[in-house]
């Protein structure tokens, strides 16, 4: 079977002859040829020449054209802060005030970018390698539109948030034609704030949209998954019932325990592979060990994909890509290979706050990095607001993942879920995002201990 038949098999939930394997290679491909994420996301040619190295070292049997959430937010009015190794992030709200539905957005720009690297990679690659063309998806894009603001407008108005993902969905349709037209196999929007919501919200704001989302894609005659980041395993059930053929969850959330909820409505599962302790800072036997594990915790290897959990890091080693790649076309080779290894803890000293002693409220934002995960971004927005009205009278920080020193500050202080909010050393707010009315009075509480 090609790889193409192999991805497509798992997403119509056939028996395949082995688990295929898509690397999330979106910022990471600018890595292979030296390039910015800058750079590759605004030069065409480059774009192209990245896709092609990752297409040859990685040997991907499903393969992403560009893992940039901002595509459609950009045209719609949000100005963009740039990077050189992260994607760039939303820094400006337009809808921030009063929503506007007079502008859609048009196969211009870099969305054309996009679309044309996506027309290449079908001409070079479509008949052996399933191409997926990803989209932002409705509540992460209507969040950029309306930013923080959104989440408090879920409680007190929710006509407004329903009527602003009924014109969101109307911008993913638009995608949806261009993917299509372009020879996509499976079209997959990507929606990281959905695991920062509730099963009750997302049943109120999000089901009838995505259950629009997917008939609209299955009636193009392609296939779908459904992408989301950070702990959604409450939210898994209520996904799935929108009619993906394919979810993509991340390490928050244990392949096995995401794969017994997903089997009940046969779903295909992939992702999970962990982006930092593993692929950025593991070894080749740690990736390979890791896909093992991860098969070898499942009864049923049917309606599965092999991937990372999200979009890579743009600095990955190459080789652990590589390590990867080889595990998964050999299961049991490398079972026996990595038999007797154990992976070996940094042996990293970290010296936590004096929570019992401070001088005023302290909120620590626990993320995998605010400039490139969606979830993240908004929380730490969220702690930014904060401190902007409280000023002095409190303290903010924020500790990204891609740090060693991070990770075992978060393993010391207990944490299993990214992002995490933290207020006095306690785990407040866990994979949620809360409105500000209600995050306000939780710190006018906390201020009174300090008086």
């Amino acid at each position: 079977m090609t790889g193409k038949e192999l991805v497509l098999g798992a997403l119509n939930h056939e028996k395949v002859e082995r688990i295929p394997w898509i690397p999330y290679a979106g910022i990471h491909a600018a890595f292979f040829k030296g390039y910015t994420a800058t750079e590759m996301l605004t030069d065409g040619s480059k774009l192209i020449e990245c896709l092609e190295e990752v297409h040859r070292l990685y040997q991907p049997d499903g393969q992403p054209i560009a893992f940039d959430l901002q595509l459609e937010a950009e045209q719609l009015g949000c100005d963009l802060l740039w990077a050189d190794d992260n994607p760039p992030s939303v820094s400006s709200h337009p809808w921030a005030d009063e929503p506007d539905y007079s502008k859609d957005i048009t196969n211009t720009g870099r969305i054309k970018l996009v679309m044309d690297a996506a027309a290449h990679m079908k001409k070079a690659h479509g008949d052996d390698t399933a191409l997926y063309g990803l989209f932002c998806g409705p509540f992460t894009l209507c969040s950029h539109l309306r930013g923080t603001n959104l989440f408090l407008n879920m409680k007190k108005n929710p006509d407004l948030v329903k009527e602003m993902m009924a014109y969101c969905v109307k911008q993913n349709k638009l995608m949806i034609d261009w993917y299509d037209e372009v020879g996509m196999d499976v079209i997959v929007p990507v929606d990281p704030l959905i695991s920062q919501i509730s099963p009750k919200h997302f049943e109120a704001f999000m089901s009838e949209p995505y259950k629009e989302i997917f008939d609209y894609i299955r009636s193009k005659g392609k296939n779908s998954a459904f992408f989301v980041c950070g702990n959604a395993s409450r939210n898994l059930e209520v996904m799935c019932k929108t009619g993906p053929d394919g979810i993509s969850i991340d390490e928050n959330i244990p392949m096995a325990a995401g794969k017994a909820v997903t089997d009940q409505y046969n779903v295909c599962i992939g992702g999970n592979i962990p982006l930092t302790t593993t692929m950025l800072f593991g070894n080749q036997m740690d990736n390979m060990k890791y896909v093992v594990d991860m098969v070898d915790s499942l009864e049923d290897t049917r309606n599965l994909i092999i991937s990372p959990g999200c979009d890579m890091p743009y600095n990955v080693p190459i080789e652990n890509g590589i390590a990867v790649t080889t595990a998964s076309r050999d299961i049991a080779g490398t079972r026996a290979l990595v038999a007797n290894y154990a992976s070996v803890d940094d042996d990293v000293e970290v010296e936590l706050p004096d929570y019992a002693n401070l001088p005023r409220p302290l909120l620590e934002a626990c993320t995998l990095d605010s400039a490139q995960c969606a979830a993240c971004g908004y929380m730490w927005a969220m702690v930014l607001k904060a401190k902007e009205k409280y000023g002095d009278r409190i303290d903010v920080v924020e500790y990204k993942y891609n740090d060693k020193i991070n990770i075992a500050r978060d393993k010391k202080l207990g944490l299993t879920n990214l992002p995490t909010l933290m207020m006095d050393g306690e785990a407040k707010y866990v994979s949620i995002i809360p409105d500000e009315e209600e995050f306000f009075s939780v710190i006018d509480e906390l201020l009174k201990k300090y008086e």
